[in-house]
């Protein structure tokens, strides 16, 4: 028995991942290629896309919202959890990033089940709001900038329906929330928003250790 969060080691992290990932090929090899790239910090985690997609079977959710795309890893991953007729809308504004991840997702034969909106995040959300939305959503998963969180997030809460769940990415960020010295603008962001969401009566939350931290929203 143990109270409190392992420390993942690379030998356990090896461990996990032989005993408990279920990659499909494409998706190992869209991660492949992402990790060429100098910005691959910012690709989730196999097993994090795993469990997302798990919950997204566990709700039967249909439609997913998703905020940052990058190679849209997490896409594919949201997308293979959904039926035929559910439907992934990401958002981005990275050209080259989304150009490849069109790629892959056409190679995964779901690319029907993706659409990508280019833009500023922030103005694609309105126009969804004032279109009429609202509680459209069964998900949402948060993973762009940093100090766009917060808005991201009000937004989110309008456009998930009751019960339904976001997920918000990089909530630990590398442990740099619990260093005192670290005062950055984008740690700055998730702290307050962590703060944020542990008071947050209009939502249940629990903040989990995989990947990077993920803190997952229900709305009430």
């Amino acid at each position: 028995m143990a109270n409190q969060t392992l420390n993942l080691t690379p030998e356990l992290l090896a461990y996990l991942r032989e005993h408990s990932l279920r990659e499909p090929p494409v998706l190992a090899e869209l991660r492949a290629a992402t990790a060429r790239l100098p910005e691959a910090v910012m690709q989730i985690s196999p097993e994090q896309g795993q469990f997302m997609a798990f919950l997204l079977r566990l709700m039967g959710a249909r439609r997913v919202l998703e905020i940052g795309t990058f190679t849209g890893y997490s896409t594919l991953w949201l997308a293979s959890a959904l039926p035929e007729n559910g439907q992934v809308v990401t958002c981005d504004r990275n050209r080259e990033w989304t150009d490849l991840a069109r790629r892959y997702w056409q190679k995964a034969g779901i690319s029907d089940r993706i659409t990508l909106y280019l833009g500023d995040a922030r103005d694609t959300l309105q126009t969804f709001q004032e279109s009429g939305q609202a509680g459209a959503y069964d998900f949402a998963f948060i993973d762009a900038d940093k100090t766009g969180y917060d808005t991201y997030y009000e937004a989110c809460l309008r456009l998930v329906r009751s019960g339904g769940l976001i997920a918000i990415d990089n909530t630990l960020w590398g442990g740099a929330v619990a260093d005192p010295r670290a005062s950055d603008p984008d740690t700055e962001a998730i702290r307050k928003l962590n703060r944020k969401l542990h008071e947050d009566q209009r939502v249940e939350m629990a903040m989990v250790p995989i990947g990077d931290g993920v803190t997952l929203v229900r709305r009430r």
